[in-house]
């Protein structure tokens, strides 16, 4: 059964927005009577039946279904990359694995410095519906990367970089059910001042393993690592 997104479905008197109205109304051919099942992007999947097949669909909730937010949750921090399609890429992915937060970075070495978050939210909105989460990852405005690295963050803090050293993997120095945040850098990686700023934050260096990854492929790898611990 097709999924629909509303996050004021509890509060709102029952109404679909006018997107996801029209695609169940016109597109779907749903009419009065029929049950349809509505994600609030909160965890809680809601089943109810159209009363009003009109410009804004209305529903009559008759079951709802919550579903507890996972613990040990996965926070990439990522400066987005230049081509636009990667990023999305990245964010469809890592929203069908499971990641809580993302949050785009502006670093030294950034080759997109400007972030158009419409896009984006769609194509996490898409994802989350794809793969039948009931929880929507939380997508941040751009932000500095010295502002970011000094805010105060809960749970354990990583940055996977490419500078020489001995570091030790995302999977073996994680913890279950922890929450996780894992910073990633642009293509030219993070800069020296960068990384000692990370770590003077209580940042701690980690590998994704041994092969150089493109800026999307890492963050995908270290949502993929997270998930998996927490899965055992």
């Amino acid at each position: 059964m097709h999924l629909f997104y509303e996050p004021e479905i509890l509060t709102n008197g029952g109404y679909l927005n006018s997107e996801e109205s029209k695609h169940c109304i016109k597109v779907l051919r749903h009419a009065v009577g029929d049950s349809i099942r509505i994600m609030d992007g909160k965890g809680q999947l809601i089943t109810g039946f159209i009363t009003e097949a009109s410009k804004l669909c209305r529903v009559k909730i008759s079951e709802t279904e919550e579903t507890p937010l996972p613990q040990g949750g996965c926070h990439i921090a990522i400066a987005p990359t230049k081509n636009n399609d990667r990023f999305e890429w990245f964010l469809e992915k890592s929203t069908e694995i499971g990641v809580q937060k993302i949050t785009p970075l502006l670093c030294q070495n950034s080759e997109r410095k400007i972030v158009k978050p419409e896009r984006l939210e769609k194509v996490i909105t898409a994802a989350m519906k794809q793969s039948l989460s009931t929880w929507r990852p939380v997508l941040e405005p751009l932000v500095p990367f010295s502002d970011f690295v000094r805010q105060n963050q809960n749970g354990d803090k990583f940055i996977a970089h490419c500078r020489d050293g001995k570091e030790s993997h995302l999977f073996e120095i994680s913890r279950k059910d922890r929450q996780a945040l894992i910073l990633i850098g642009p293509e030219g990686d993070f800069s020296v001042e960068e990384i000692a700023e990370a770590e003077k934050n209580g940042f701690v260096p980690v590998s994704l393993g041994e092969k150089r990854l493109r800026t999307e492929t890492a963050a995908l790898a270290a949502v993929h690592i997270i998930s998996l611990k927490n899965s055992l």
